[in-house]
């Protein structure tokens, strides 16, 4: 399995800053709640591969029509 992969599984997905100045994506799924906190760097560096993510899903999506 792996990140093409389809699943059947719904999450909830929350992203916000900390008492401690990280910030923390916290995903809740089926029960299991799983914390992660990076500092705002590794944020900013996570936040760009997701938008380089969206631009090339958006062009695999206009090459399928």
């Amino acid at each position: 399995m792996g990140i093409d992969t389809e699943r059947d599984i719904e999450a909830n997905l929350q992203i916000g800053p900390t008492d401690q100045g990280a910030v923390r994506i916290f995903v809740e799924a089926n029960g299991i709640e799983i914390p992660m906190d990076f500092d705002p760097d590794e944020a900013d560096d996570i936040a760009d591969e997701i938008k380089a993510a969206a631009m090339a899903a958006r062009g695999l999506s206009t090459r399928k029509k």
